[in-house]
């Protein structure tokens, strides 16, 4: 190789034995580059080559992510390259670099320690291993090692872990995620809205219905942005997994969402839009029809995953909703069916509508406003905002109603009247169909409202909105509309519009006076302990003071069993 010769300084008028007495000095050959050096002369040759200030800030950050350095860092290398020409690319190394000046026992301890701590299901952290450490230095009466001691010995291993899993799943390189498909696809994501992961899970807390009879627990769905791992969309039901369910979700992702005072809010969720890919697992209810025919309408890729381990980015946000929201509710069951805590049904006593008040308000102020983990400086809306390429697509409700459960055909009566699930409905446009067989879509959250379809053909044509009569101002779900049903037939009553909104308001009264078993011993507990206690009487003129001691036990007051009345009454 031809040696390049750099000068690093300027000399004028100087002599010739001052330049030879300084050549070691001020000049430096460089005869052979080694392969990290040649890249980084790479990486500069093309920053050199950059015209305006645009395409250098551009450049600037590729040979940051082409080198796996920051941007501060490669500009740092740019300066050094600028004084020191070459040398300052080739430079020199230490002769123990990559060999720890630690005695050989404290680095077999150090490696051990963090080997067990990971096998299997337990995790241990750095930070972790170097408290340990401590805690044996202390025992052994020695100086502690630094924690960047036990860091850089631990390093190694750390970097040979993440490449054999590398192996498995392309995963993030410097600031890209790369996910591959099961027809041999990489995609590399570059930007917010490009792609999404979707999955279920069961949520580990036991709900009540509206009257405080234990049903089961709910299953969420939840659509993850890749690109900022923001939380896109979800749905909460007791349907299990389906086309369906996913469907509900998508709906929910693309939309604006807007939520009332009751939610109790102190950020928008503002992320919305249409992703270009769709990436979930290869389970039925993301390999069926429905689901590809929603992505052919609204324009995205449907695909699934390799292997299920490129699933982390939307299965994680799970294990953090049951650690930090679900686990502090009561009714909490844990994930384990035998190791269930006695209390879970005792205590359960949120409905599934409180659940979902509490979830959205976890990811809007909480979840989604945090540092992502990744960047440091952002926080998972922020970079989905930030990423964004284009203004989201806004899409209407309307050209989103393929996402809506599709019913079984219903005939509009005289006078433009539909029946669905015991309630009657009405639209203004519908009596001029009467007689018609129609299609139903509707929004399982609020049955109130729902949309009427003609068939035309392989079409369905939107006709008109109905909606149930006298419960216009109320918010009714599907399943609180089957409960309302059930309660108002037990009582022995025809069920009517009426009935049901009677049953709806009944229920919201008692809502807000149910207490858990556990809280109602509590109350009565206190009653009796009040009743026990003596009660001072004012002295009358005539009539010396009576000592408190001697006064007589007052009666007990009446304890209600406000279990045995709920079922004697029904409310």
């Amino acid at each position: 190789m031809r040696n390049t010769y750099f000068p690093t300084t300027s000399m004028t008028s100087t002599s010739s034995a001052d330049v030879n007495n300084n050549q070691s000095e001020t000049n430096i050959i460089v005869s052979e580059l080694s392969d990290e050096a040649k890249l980084k002369m790479e990486v500069i040759e093309s920053l050199l080559e950059a015209g305006d200030r645009t395409t250098y800030t551009q450049k600037l950050k590729e040979a940051a992510e082409k080198l796996g350095k920051s941007v501060r860092t490669v500009r740092r290398l740019v300066d050094k390259w600028e004084q020191e020409g070459l040398a300052g690319l080739a430079q020199n190394q230490r002769m123990d670099k990559g060999k720890h000046r630690v005695d050989e026992n404290w680095q077999e301890f150090i490696l051990n320690t963090y080997k067990e701590g990971n096998k299997g299901s337990k995790r241990m952290t750095r930070q972790q291993v170097f408290i340990k450490a401590k805690a044996r230095s202390d025992e052994l009466g020695v100086k502690p090692l630094s924690h960047m001691t036990v860091y850089r010995i631990l390093q190694p291993l750390i970097d040979k872990i993440e490449q054999a899993k590398s192996i498995r799943s392309p995963g993030w390189r410097g600031s890209r995620l790369s996910v591959k498909t099961r027809d041999g696809k990489d995609l590399q994501i570059e930007h917010s809205n490009q792609v999404w992961q979707c999955d279920h899970t069961l949520v580990d807390v036991l709900l009540v219905d509206q009257h405080g009879k234990i049903l089961s627990r709910p299953w969420l769905t939840t659509v993850i942005d890749s690109y900022s791992r923001c939380i896109m969309g979800i749905n909460l039901g007791y349907d299990a997994p389906s086309s369906q369910v996913v469907a509900l979700a998508l709906r929910h992702a693309i939309l604006p969402k807007h939520y009332g005072s009751e939610y109790g809010l102190n950020e928008e969720w503002g992320t919305s839009g249409l992703p270009q890919h769709f990436y979930t697992d290869g389970g039925k209810d993301f390999r069926s029809n429905h689901l590809q025919q929603i992505g052919v309408q609204l324009g995205f890729v449907c695909h699934l995953r390799d292997r299920p381990s490129e699933g982390g980015s939307v299965e994680r946000p799970f294990k953090t909703l049951n650690t930090e929201l679900f686990s502090t509710l009561q009714g909490y069951t844990g994930s384990n069916v035998q190791e269930r805590p006695e209390e879970a049904e005792k205590e359960a006593c949120l409905t599934l509508r409180q659940l979902e008040q509490m979830l959205v308000r976890y990811i809007v102020d909480n979840y989604n406003q945090r540092l992502d983990a990744r960047m440091g400086d952002q926080t998972r809306f922020q970079r989905w905002e930030s990423g964004l390429i284009a203004a989201p697509d806004l899409l209407s409700e309307r050209d989103l109603d393929i996402c809506l459960m599709k019913q079984t055909r219903r005939q509009i009566q005289r006078g433009g009247y539909l029946q669905f699930e015991n309630l009657m409905y009405r639209g203004e446009l519908l009596a001029g169909y009467a007689g018609e067989s129609v299609v139903l879509r509707y929004d399982p959250r609020d049955i109130t409202t729902i949309l009427v379809y003609r068939i035309e053909g392989d079409k369905e044509v939107f006709i008109a909105r109905a909606y149930a009569q006298d419960l216009e101002t109320e918010e009714l779900s599907l399943d609180e509309a089957k409960a309302s049903s059930r309660k108002v037939r037990e009582a022995g009553k025809a069920v009517s519009n009426r009935s049901i909104l009677a049953e709806v308001r009944e229920r919201e009264t008692f809502q807000t006076q149910k207490k858990t078993k556990k809280e109602r011993q509590k109350v009565e507990q206190a009653e009796v302990k009040k009743s026990k206690q003596l009660i001072p009487v004012e002295p009358e003129s005539s009539v010396e003071a009576v000592s408190i001691d001697s006064e007589p036990e007052p009666e007990m007051p009446e304890v209600f069993d406000y279990e045995q009345m709920r079922e004697d009454y029904g409310f």
